[in-house]
């Protein structure tokens, strides 16, 4: 159940209530600066269906968008307050036909853009209009580095073809190649396939980033978690290519992401709440991490508030602010100003109380439900088939056309 909480203080202050105490937050104990970085998830839409997909369970009632016009002021806002990086994502931002009309504006307003797309949908039309644009950057999404996984994955028989096509022209226009493979245990044992198909695209970034327990994935993990030898394995993989790049002089910044259910302590999830990323539902809810909207916090709209109040005013984002909301061990931890108490979205998850310590830490009383986690993966036996899809009936008919 949420919790009622109360501003009791000055606007130069800042004080909640709740029914297990009191805690005062100070404006200038937290020097909270502007953000740097603003994500703007465009839309819901997509046409792939991926189980471990970060947007809500619910994201097919979530039809409403905000217009061209009110993305701009969006963007107006952020660049006003200091931030300088601004990322287009969605579901597929590739579904907005005034894409090209976003990107303009923001690169007008000085900020560095950065399209993050599955490819499906990307024309070397639109990658020629997107630079005219001025945008700066495209990440590609795979899969896996075959087209049968890969469509079983992603419930389209053509989009690894289309991945590759894409992926190159990207290339050829004179962008960065930056690829992403999200990993889990039905694709980490092909990370050297993986990585020689980067390597053949002639890719300068790659992220291998192992799929993080939040949506869509949360809800399949039983059937994603990889077990600790894979992950070992493609450890041992990733530093032995790492040798072979610097050896041939190959340029290519790898990045390998494991997941926090194999960790002792937790990652500084997004540099801190409310520290550095400001993120934008399509609707307009504005949120301090892209996961944060299944907690019971009422996040304000970018239709009803300003972004400056709303990231330094409003409840949601100094919810988490600081260290004057932890519960111990992690209010007397030395390590908190590192790890910040770890993920609020996991917390909420695995324990149903965003304020508790991320069970990830083996400091925390809730460790345990981390270590049954782990326990299930060593005996998990789901198959593709058996996961939860976008769209499960497409996804199962592709996959057992592949098997």
């Amino acid at each position: 159940m949420q919790e009622a909480w109360i501003t009791t203080l000055s606007p130069s202050s800042r004080a909640w209530c709740n029914r297990n105490g009191f805690y005062y937050v100070s404006q200038s104990e937290l020097a909270i600066k502007p953000p740097l970085w603003l994500l703007a998830e465009l839309t819901y839409r997509c046409p792939l269906q991926c189980p471990y997909c970060s947007n809500p369970l619910d994201f097919a009632s979530q039809e409403k968008e905000l217009t061209t016009d009110q993305w701009i002021r969006v963007f107006e806002q952020a660049r006003e307050m200091g931030a300088v990086q601004l990322g287009f994502s969605g579901g597929e931002p590739l579904t907005r036909k005034d894409l090209p009309e976003l990107i303009r504006a923001a690169r007008d307003l000085g900020f560095y853009t950065n399209l993050i797309t599955s490819g499906i949908g990307l024309t070397r039309k639109k990658i020629a209009d997107f630079a005219d644009a001025g945008l700066d950057h495209i990440q590609i999404s795979f899969q896996a580095s075959d087209p049968d996984l890969n469509a079983a994955l992603s419930g389209s028989q053509k989009a690894f073809e289309r991945k590759l096509e894409m992926a190159k022209a990207v290339k050829e226009h004179g962008y960065p190649m930056v690829l992403n493979f999200v990993l889990h245990r039905h694709n980490i044992d092909q990370i050297d396939k993986i990585l020689d198909l980067s390597l053949t695209l002639e890719a300068d970034d790659v992220e291998l980033a192992t799929c993080q327990f939040y949506g869509w994935a949360f809800l399949n993990r039983e059937g994603l978690l990889p077990t600790r030898d894979q992950i070992a394995r493609a450890e041992e993989v990733v530093a032995r290519y790492r040798t072979r790049m610097e050896r041939d002089g190959v340029l290519t910044d790898l990045l390998f992401v494991t997941p926090d259910y194999y960790e002792e302590r937790p990652k500084g999830c997004m540099g801190g709440w409310g520290a550095v990323f400001l993120s934008v539902t399509p609707e307009g809810t504005a949120l301090p991490c892209h996961s944060a909207r299944q907690l019971p916090i009422e996040f304000p709209s970018v239709l009803e508030h300003s972004l400056k109040h709303i990231w330094f005013e409003s409840f949601g984002f100094n919810r988490f602010r600081g260290d004057s909301w932890m519960p111990e061990p992690c209010r007397s931890c030395p390590e908190k100003t590192k790890d910040f108490g770890g993920c609020r979205c996991q917390a909420y998850m695995l324990t149903g109380d965003a304020a508790n310590a991320d069970p990830v830490c083996s400091k925390s009383p809730h460790h345990g439900k981390i270590i049954e986690a782990r326990r299930q993966a060593e005996c998990a036996s789901l198959d593709i088939h058996q996961l939860q899809f976008r769209n499960r009936a497409n996804s199962q008919l592709i996959y057992k056309s592949h098997v």
